[in-house]
């Protein structure tokens, strides 16, 4: 058994004294597990880095087993990341909630397609968070979680929208958010369009798609949301303080 297709490293933990198991996201293939034989030498310790895109080669006997991978570079958006904290922030969220949340072997193509389209343009800056934010509720519509910010759960208006809820997923009209308000999520413009956002815009988006799926795609399976994601989140707040403060 056998495959060859681009693909996007989601992690690569150590294995043995110079190994690795690592996870690679492909459009047909999913989230797939391999070992990786030196992946921890100075040699391919560069290239199983999260967030590089690469031509990966899986190889097994038997399909159900864990097989092995090889790889070439082809973008490596780990060591463009390196030198914007912010940047190396959002790439390591990403890669871990992809990681975390994708079932093994389950095709989502448009995931990935999201999710390789968001390391590409990584280097932009800051404003990549509104697209993030906007993968991670696709991410969660893929899986079945998806929210449903298109109408006012309480009156039906498309106008006006400014809450989510956080047990149905479901958006609410400032209008009718009445006495509930202080129990909703705030929905920023950019969950709904194409607003780049502010750094406050930032800190809610994340705040909304990191509810539902600390909730449903990973508390479902006894999972916590990655470290790097909630570092992601905290690192976005303390970024909304300083401009409030400003």
């Amino acid at each position: 058994m056998e495959w060859e297709a681009p693909g996007i490293v989601l992690d690569a933990r150590p294995f043995g004294e110079g190994d690795a198991v690592a996870s690679v996201f492909t459009e047909e293939h999913g989230a797939h597990r391999g070992w990786v034989r030196g992946a921890q030498s100075s040699r391919h310790a560069a290239l199983w880095q999260p967030g590089n895109l690469v031509q990966a080669r899986w190889v097994s006997r038997l399909s159900e087993q864990l097989g092995a991978f090889s790889a070439e570079l082809v973008h490596p958006a780990a060591a463009l990341a390196m030198d914007d904290p912010l940047a190396l922030a959002m790439l390591s969220a990403a890669c871990a909630v992809a990681e975390g949340a994708l079932p093994e072997r389950e095709a989502h193509p448009r995931a990935f397609a999201g999710l390789l389209h968001f390391l590409a343009r990584l280097p932009i800056g800051a404003v990549m968070l509104a697209e993030q934010i906007r993968w991670e509720a696709a991410l969660l519509a893929d899986l079945g979680y998806g929210l449903d910010l298109a109408r006012c759960a309480v009156t039906g208006a498309a106008d006006g929208l400014a809450w989510v809820s956080p047990k149905s997923g479901r958006a609410v009209s400032e209008a009718a958010a009445g006495l509930w308000k202080a129990r909703l999520l705030r929905l920023p413009p950019l969950l709904t369009g194409e607003d780049a956002g502010n750094p406050v815009d930032w800190r809610d988006g994340l705040a909304v798609t990191g509810h539902f799926l600390a909730r449903d795609a990973f508390g479902l399976h006894h999972k916590p949301l990655p470290l790097a994601r909630q570092a992601l989140y905290d690192r976005v707040a303390t970024l909304a303080e300083s401009e409030s403060d400003a």
